[in-house]
């Protein structure tokens, strides 16, 4: 008989859009957080490919953007 360990499981990430997106369905982005990462994607291709990123570069993204809004 093996004894195998089993891996435990990964929660699937929790996606959400942005606050900024209308439900019009233009150029939206959808990030989840993750320990020691942030995930963003489309939200038009949710199978698509995922970039990500430290959760220090996301927040001086996040940053650059506001800035730039105001």
């Amino acid at each position: 008989m093996t004894n195998r360990e089993t891996m435990p499981t990964v929660p699937e990430p929790v996606w959400f859009k942005s606050s900024y997106s209308s439900g019009e369905g233009g150029e939206c982005v959808e990030v989840a957080n993750a320990i020691g990462a942030v995930h963003i994607r489309d939200s038009k291709v949710a199978a698509g490919p995922v970039l990500t990123v430290s959760p220090h570069a996301w927040a001086g993204f996040v940053g650059l953007a506001a800035d730039r809004s105001a």
